[in-house]
C-alpha cells in the first residue's frame, strides 16, 4: 500500500484551470503539481492515469444531517443517519453535520460521535453546535466554549428563523449567539460561522439584514441556507448578497419551490450569476439526510421526503453539462467557497500543500474516482466503505 500516489495528465481544475498536469501526492498532502513529474524507480509509487479525465477537489457538503432529523410528523417520520457510501458517491470528501427540528432525541453527543465515526471511515467531518432551538443548546453550556474546547465544533446551527418550527427567536438573540460564535471563532482559530435555516415565513432574511446594516457583526458571520424555498425568498436573497451577506442554495430544494420550476440548484445559480451575485458569496450544500416535509395552509404536515447528498453533485454536473456555466465557476459553490466560509484552508482547492480531498471525473463530467485524504475511497464507479483500492 503505497503513501505516494502520482496523477498523471489530467486536466486539473483547482478549481481554476491550470491545464493538463501531473499531481503528486504523499501521504494526505498534495505535494507537487507540474506539466512533467518523474519519480526514482526505486521508489514505491501508486500511478493514476488521469489522461482524459478532469481531476477536481473533493466537494464540501456543509449542511448535512448524518445522525438522521425529521419528526415533524411524529415518530415514524424520523429520517436514518447517513451512511459513508452515500457522501462519497456524491463525490463529497468533507462534510458538516447538523441538527435540525429535533434536538431532543437527537443531540449534540450523537452528532459528535457520529462525526468521529466518519472520520474513521476516512473522510473529515465537523458539526456545529445547537439545532433550531433558541437557546442553543451546547455542550458545555456555551457557545463560545464549545467552539474553544471541542475539536469537531465549528459553527453553530442550523439556527431556524422565519419558520413555524423555530424559537421565534427576536434580533437581539441572533445577534448575541453571533458574537458568542464569532469570539469563539477567533480564540479558536475556526469560522464560529451561524448555519441559518431559513423557512419560507414573510419576515425572510430581516432579522440577518437588520443585524448586518445596523451593528458591529460581518456579513460572513452568517451563512443562511436554503435561500430557493420560494421565489419571495429568493428575491430577497438577492438583496441579502448586495449587503454583502453569503448565499447558500439547498440542492435537495423540491422543484415545485424553485424560482423557476425547473427543479435546480443550478438553475438558481445561474440565475444568481445573471443578477451579478459574486459567484464568491455563493455557495450549495444539500441538506443530506434532513426531512423535507410539506405542510398545508394550517401548518400540518401532508408529505415528507428525504434529502439526498448526491444532490450535491447532480446539480453541479447540471450546471456545467446543461447550463453551460464554465466548471472554474460551477465548482466554486462546492469546493473553494464553503472552504473560505468555514474557515479549512487545507480544503477546498488542489494546491501544494492541501489535503489530497480529489475527484476524477470522465469527459461527460461523471465521477470516476474519489481520495480522500490522499486515500482511495472510489474508483471506476465502485466503492468500498470497509477499505481502499490502494492494492486494485
Amino acid at each position: 500500500m503505497s503513501a505516494i500516489k502520482l496523477i498523471k495528465k489530467a486536466r486539473v481544475y483547482a478549481p481554476e484551470p491550470l491545464g493538463v498536469k501531473d499531481v503528486l501526492i504523499a501521504g494526505n498532502k498534495i505535494a507537487a503539481i507540474d506539466d512533467h513529474i518523474e519519480i526514482a524507480s526505486s521508489v514505491e509509487i501508486r500511478i493514476i492515469e488521469g489522461a482524459d479525465k478532469f481531476l477536481v477537489p473533493g466537494f464540501i457538503d456543509s449542511h448535512v444531517h448524518i445522525v438522521g432529523g425529521g419528526g415533524e410528523g411524529g415518530y415514524r417520520t424520523r429520517t436514518p443517519e447517513i451512511m459513508l457510501s452515500d457522501i462519497i458517491s456524491a463525490g463529497v470528501t468533507t462534510v458538516v453535520g447538523c441538527l435540525g427540528t429535533d434536538g431532543s432525541s437527537r443531540n449534540m453527543a450523537n452528532l459528535i460521535a457520529k462525526a468521529g465515526a466518519l472520520e474513521e471511515e476516512g473522510i473529515t467531518c465537523y458539526v456545529y453546535t445547537g439545532s433550531y432551538q433558541v437557546p442553543v443548546r451546547t455542550v458545555t453550556g456555551s457557545i463560545l466554549d464549545d467552539l474553544v474546547l471541542i475539536d469537531k465544533i465549528i459553527g453553530v446551527g442550523e439556527i431556524a428563523i422565519s419558520d413555524h418550527r423555530s424559537s421565534q427567536p427576536t434580533k437581539t438573540e441572533i445577534a448575541k449567539i453571533a458574537a458568542q460564535a464569532r469570539v469563539g471563532g477567533m480564540l479558536s482559530g475556526k469560522a464560529g460561522i451561524v448555519n441559518v435555516h431559513v423557512g419560507a415565513g414573510r419576515n425572510r432574511l430581516k432579522i440577518l439584514e437588520e443585524i448586518i446594516t445596523e451593528g458591529e457583526i460581518p456579513p460572513a458571520q452568517f451563512l443562511p441556507t436554503h435561500l430557493a424555498r420560494t421565489p419571495e425568498l429568493f428575491a430577497s436573497a438577492i438583496n441579502y448578497a448586495r449587503l454583502g451577506g453569503l448565499i447558500d442554495i439547498t440542492t435537495s430544494t423540491p422543484a415545485r419551490y424553485l424560482p423557476d420550476k425547473k427543479g435546480s440548484a443550478a438553475n438558481a445559480l445561474k440565475s444568481l450569476l445573471e443578477h451579478d451575485v459574486p459567484i464568491e458569496q455563493i455557495s450549495f450544500s444539500s441538506d443530506g439526510q434532513g426531512s423535507l416535509p410539506v405542510f398545508d395552509a394550517a401548518g400540518k404536515i401532508t408529505g415528507l421526503k428525504i434529502g439526498k447528498v448526491k444532490t450535491l453533485f447532480d446539480e453541479f454536473r447540471k450546471a456545467v453539462s446543461e447550463l453551460n456555466i464554465p466548471p472554474e465557476l460551477a465548482l466554486q459553490p462546492v469546493t473553494s467557497n464553503p472552504a473560505r466560509n468555514l474557515n479549512l484552508s487545507s480544503k477546498g482547492k488542489i494546491k501544494v500543500g492541501t489535503d489530497a480531498d480529489l475527484l476524477l471525473l470522465d469527459r461527460d463530467f461523471r465521477l470516476h474516482s474519489l481520495l480522500a485524504n490522499g486515500k482511495i475511497m472510489m474508483t471506476n464507479k465502485k466503492i468500498n466503505v470497509k477499505g481502499t483500492f490502494e492494492d486494485d
